[in-house]
């Protein structure tokens, strides 16, 4: 066999890369992989948002059929085929979510009827505020301020917005500006509702998004019917150990998740409901809708507190509720929230998803700019169920401790 010596050794050698570098025009494998990691997240968003309709529309689907399978896997256990089960479920749930609906419609129309009512009580009361806001600066400056240097007010200056909104002139706004000719065509204003406005700016996205809702109900029967062959067909796609991983994986991921997504939902039906009949008990009107909004919005993370307390506060503001109510109200908010958050929360969720604030504040930002309002309710159990992912997959491990608590 022939050896290579003398000049064509030469030559061979400076062909060669150096050792521990790349060939020449070639870029490091792992600046390759990173490369390709950035146009893979890139892309990913990109679809994310340009088809949200489709994946808020899954998601959704998929969270309700985690809340309704328990329910599935009872019916099953009795004997009953799988497919009925699911039919029988959903059909309930399509009725509990009707009757719900009626209530929270009685609920809305009864409020839309009293909105004048509600702008002047609230109207009253800023006014009041900012009275004794002002009563307060004037105090303080006639306290600080010599009373040789304190300002001559002119004539009929009042210091109350009651005062200045008396010497305004009353009756109707002249429609034909002065020192207009004869015959002038007088001005024609057109008022328009903001919120109308919106609702036809929008009409597009909510046609959009009533069609996709119509998709919800059929999606979540599928996916709760077929769950064993969906099951299945997936555990196809891996070979000897690696299926035992994958079915362990899923088990995992699917109870984590499950308790994260139903037991929220538990714990926002018991504060809904405890808030209605104790905001029914003080006399705050609307019990139903406030004690609902309340109770699921005591859930969101961090901001809960703060949050449980609108709807009570602004119900009693409205409707001109005595203080005590207002009060009792907010009392009653806060403690739910509280008892909710540290004993109802441990014992139902448990300590199987932990979520660290940063990133829980990052997914809010992330998906609510993806998403609008809608990417604001998903993104929690979007995030729970990645880390659900990350934790029982070997390799994402660590994405998951970055993600817990």
């Amino acid at each position: 066999m022939a050896t290579l010596n003398g000049p064509v050794l030469e030559v061979a050698r400076e062909r060669e890369p150096p050792e521990g570098k790349p060939p020449e025009g070639k870029p490091p494998e792992g600046k390759q992989s990173y490369a390709l990691n950035i146009v893979a997240t890139g892309v990913i968003v990109a679809l994310l948002y340009w088809a949200r309709i489709v994946f808020i529309t899954a998601t959704l689907a998929i969270i309700i059929a985690l809340i309704l399978e328990p329910f599935v896997g009872l019916l099953v256990r009795i004997r009953l085929p799988r497919g009925l089960a699911s039919l029988v479920v959903c059909a309930v749930a399509l009725l509990a979510l009707y009757f719900t609906g009626l209530g929270a419609y009685g609920q809305i129309s009864s409020v839309a009827g009293e909105v004048p009512a509600f702008k002047e009580n609230l109207a009253t009361f800023v006014e009041s505020v900012s009275d004794r806001i002002q009563s307060v600066e004037d105090a303080g400056a006639r306290f600080l301020v010599p009373a040789r240097r304190q300002p001559v007010p002119p004539p009929n200056a009042g210091n109350s917005k009651k005062t200045r909104r008396a010497q305004l002139p009353q009756g109707p706004l002249p429609a034909i500006p002065p020192g207009a000719p004869p015959g002038a065509i007088p001005e024609v204003r057109i008022h328009s509702d903001p919120i109308t406005d919106y609702l036809y700016a929008q009409l597009g996205t909510l046609y959009q998004f009533a069609l996709m809702a119509s998709f919800v109900p059929l999606l979540v029967y599928f996916m709760l019917s077929w769950r064993d062959h969906l099951y299945k067909s997936f555990l196809y796609f891996f070979d000897g150990a690696d299926r035992n991983t994958a079915a362990r994986s899923l088990q995992g991921i699917a109870g984590m998740a499950r308790a994260f997504v139903v037991g929220n939902f538990m714990i926002g039906v018991m504060l809904a409901s405890v808030s209605s009949a104790l905001f029914a008990v003080i006399h705050l009107q609307y019990p139903f809708l406030i004690g609902a909004l309340s109770g699921f919005l005591s859930l969101v993370p961090y901001a809960g507190i703060f949050l449980a307390t609108l709807p009570p506060l602004l119900a009693a503001l409205a409707t001109g509720a005595p203080s005590a109510t207002l009060l009792l109200g907010v009392t009653f908010a806060v403690g739910l929230h509280l008892i909710a958050m540290n004993v109802l929360y441990p014992v139902v969720v448990g300590a199987r998803v932990h979520l660290n604030p940063l990133v829980v504040t990052i997914s809010l930002m992330f998906f609510g700019f993806l998403w609008d309002a809608a990417g604001l309710v998903l993104a929690i159990p979007i995030t729970a169920g990645l880390k659900a992912v990350c934790d029982n997959v070997a390799g994402l491990k660590n994405y998951g401790r970055i993600l817990g608590d």
